[in-house]
């Protein structure tokens, strides 16, 4: 897979389209207590417990996940392939660094990371590609290094599309995601599901892994 894969300049060019409006969405997830801000809490309490090294958010849009869990005290920079998206993080988040970049190859050395965090990032991609996102993961974290997965599930069914508000999305099992993982050198540490709420439409998966040696 290579930055020239179609869907990775159609995804950018419908983030750039929708980047403000999207900007604007109401992050009842992120500021207030809910199990998804705990999940990033926990993923931080790791981070901070193996030494706090840097923490990358890879697709991380408008910021606010990036500034979540610079907050959390971690070292965190976001990466986004929609330079509308960085604009708006930038401008946002001035103390913050955001980047213009493809999380299938990012400006990283190979093991420069404590942690990877894939929030609803994957989500846009063929599932025939997923396993090269998972590679370049591996690749650009340390060993023991933690992975964090969001992603719409699909409620034990198998790799379903769907059509999201943006521009086309997969549902994944969380077996299949984990075990896609698993292929490409991470060992699962949890799990979580949750049901939508009021008006979402599908259960959110969550997947916490660490790379292996």
């Amino acid at each position: 897979m290579t930055e020239t894969s179609p869907h990775l300049a159609t995804t950018a060019d419908a983030y750039d389209a929708i980047a403000v409006e999207y900007a604007g969405i109401d992050r009842t997830d992120l500021n207030g207590p809910s199990l998804d801000r705990a999940l990033l809490a926990a993923f931080a309490d790791h981070v901070r417990a193996e030494g706090n090294g840097t923490v990358a958010e890879v697709g991380c849009g408008p910021g606010p996940v990036t500034a979540l869990l610079r907050s959390m005290g971690l070292d965190v920079f976001g990466v986004d392939l929609s330079p509308v998206m960085i604009g708006l993080a930038r401008e946002a988040y001035p103390e913050l660094r955001f980047e213009v970049g493809s999380m299938d190859a990012l400006d990283v050395p190979d093991g420069g990371l404590a942690g990877v965090v894939s929030w609803y990032s994957v989500i846009h991609t063929p599932p025939q590609e997923v396993r090269g996102f998972f590679e370049e993961f591996r690749r650009v974290l340390a060993p023991g290094g933690l992975l964090l997965l969001a992603f719409f599930e699909s409620e034990g069914g198998p790799v379903t599309e769907f059509d999201h508000r943006v521009t086309t999305a997969y549902r994944w099992p969380v077996d299949g995601l984990a075990d896609l993982a698993g292929e490409t050198g991470f060992t699962e540490v949890g799990r979580m599901l949750r049901e939508p709420w009021e008006g979402e439409r599908f259960r959110r998966g969550h997947l916490l892994m660490r790379a292996g040696a």
